[in-house]
């Protein structure tokens, strides 16, 4: 298939690989953001080919993973009241809360449903009119600009039965905090490119002035992921902290500027809760004034009130800062599997339990970290 085939290409990969190994002199430790990345990283088995110097950490960049625990609650609390249709991706409905999740709420009777955009949401709010209906919009910028078009138009049409439950965060805050935290050791990212579609890469040059590791824009298939690591070692190797594009067929420094105005119009910024990690001061989306009546915290004020205690168990929170892998926690492939998960790691099709169980990395569970 054009302009998909050609990034699967072997042959092209193991270039890339050996030019890795031609100039790596020394150790580098590198954190691929994305979720998306983590499991194509496994399921090419680009992580087995790299030289031994280079070690990848798999970062933040899950929305369904960061999601607090707070807040599925909070979406069971509300798909649980008779008088709601809560509508959400697929891959929430897995994610454990403190009690169940909502496949438990739709099997109690609930009316939960999958729907594949938000305006899928706000036809459903057109078409029962007697019913509260409420999207889980959850995401990164990535899935922002559509989120914020959802609230647009429920708006523009004078729906008053149509409300959004807000999860929304954004990279650049995780990453200055990864930078700034003694306990996680980052030589250099490689970004998520899908976010930086639609925001460009901008921000990230701020990043680097006074953070100074290299950040390579990358995408997602094996060649991608090759270029990414090679552009980001050859930086290290050479000395240098820049901001490079591997993703240009996707990716300009400028980004969606639709995209962003139309978040800029509904969201402002604000701190977020994120899961097994805490709360980062200006890290994510909520609606502003304007939009107000359709947060769904607003409109469903005994939900908005659950406070919830993350999980001693689940270690989720160190993985997704790279602290740890999944295989070094005691509960995972045991008590912890996607059929019984601990954490939203393990269900979620980004979580990096989810890859490292699916793709066999089952083995690797006596490794020892650079990190530890």
């Amino acid at each position: 298939m054009k302009y998909l085939d050609e990034y699967r290409d072997g042959a092209l990969t193991r270039q890339l690989i050996q030019q890795v190994a031609q100039i790596v002199t020394r150790p580098w430790t590198l954190m691929e953001v994305c979720g998306g990345q983590t499991h194509n990283i496994l399921k090419s088995g680009l992580d087995t080919l790299l030289p031994s110097e280079i070690t990848l950490i798999h970062g933040p960049g899950c929305p369904v993973c960061v999601t607090p625990l707070e807040l599925v609650d909070k979406a069971i609390a509300i798909a649980s009241r008779p008088n709601v249709i809560f509508t959400s991706y697929g891959d929430m409905l897995r994610v454990p809360g403190s009690s169940g999740d909502l496949f438990s709420v739709k099997a109690r009777g609930g009316d939960v449903r999958i729907v594949y955009s938000p305006l899928d949401a706000v036809r459903l709010a057109q078409a029962n009119p007697n019913k509260q209906v409420v999207f889980f919009a959850v995401g990164f910028e990535t899935t922002a600009p559509a989120n914020a078009m959802s609230v647009f138009q429920a708006k523009r049409l004078g729906l008053k039965n149509y409300s959004i439950l807000v999860s929304h965060v954004t990279v650049p805050p995780i990453l200055k905090a990864l930078l700034e935290a003694d306990n996680v050791l980052v030589d250099g990212f490689l970004a998520p490119g899908h976010v930086n579609a639609v925001m460009g890469y901008w921000e990230y040059e701020e990043l680097v002035k006074t953070h100074p590791v290299p950040m390579v824009i990358t995408g997602f298939e094996p060649v991608d992921l090759a270029r990414g690591v090679l552009m980001a070692v050859r930086q290290l190797e050479e000395g240098r902290a820049e901001v490079e594009n591997a993703y240009e067929r996707a990716v300009t420094r400028e980004g969606n500027s639709a995209g962003q105005k139309l978040i800029d119009e509904v969201f402002m910024m604000t701190d977020r809760k994120w899961r097994g990690i805490g709360t980062i001061p200006m890290s994510g989306y909520a609606l502003r004034d304007a939009y107000r009546d359709y947060d769904a915290e607003t409109r469903f004020p005994d939900a908005a009130a659950i406070s919830t205690e993350e999980s001693s168990i689940c270690i989720s929170g160190e993985i997704l800062k790279g602290l740890k892998k999944p295989t070094h926690c005691p509960a995972f492939g045991k008590t912890c599997t996607p059929q019984n998960p601990l954490g939203a790691t393990m269900v979620s099709s980004e979580g990096a339990c989810a890859a490292y169980y699916r793709y066999g990395r089952l083995q690797e569970s006596n490794v020892t970290l650079v990190l530890e």
